[in-house]
């Protein structure tokens, strides 16, 4: 039986540590590795590009991990419940993504082009990335 308020402890817990690995890429490419940053270059810049394949991967990671940790939890588990679990944790992040990444400005914040059409195709990995994360986790109870 589904636990919403643990379910959102897990899915706000992975979804900030997802952020803070994708931040901390980017600052060592442009620190470290003396990439160009968004100031320096087109769009988010070279430090920021070169992780875009990596989303997908910190996503999958850490959203299997905190699904397992949210399914382990559970008095009785169901793979329905992995699906629900899924679909509200995508639902929510695809939801909140669009305030956090395009609507609310902020210096690293995109257009509408540049989340949906120019982040393509690890923007939708990064989702089923999400979604798959509680049935993965699922799997490994």
């Amino acid at each position: 039986m589904q636990n919403f308020g643990m379910s959102m402890l897990w899915f706000w817990i992975s979804y900030i540590i997802v952020t803070l690995i994708g931040v901390g890429h980017t600052i060592f490419n442009i620190v470290v590795l003396h990439m160009k940053s968004m100031k320096d270059g087109p769009g988010m810049g070279e430090g920021y590009e070169k992780t875009k394949p990596w989303h997908p991967l910190y996503n999958i990671i850490m959203f299997t991990l905190f699904g397992y940790l949210y399914m382990h939890g559970l008095e009785t588990i169901a793979f329905s419940e992995a699906l629900i679990t899924g679909a509200i944790w995508a639902g929510i992040c695809i939801v909140f993504d669009v305030f956090g990444w395009v609507i609310i400005k902020h210096p690293w914040s995109l257009s509408f082009k540049e989340f949906y059409v120019d982040y393509q195709p690890w923007i939708t990995l990064i989702y089923l990335a999400i979604f798959f994360g509680p049935i993965l986790g699922f799997l490994l109870c």
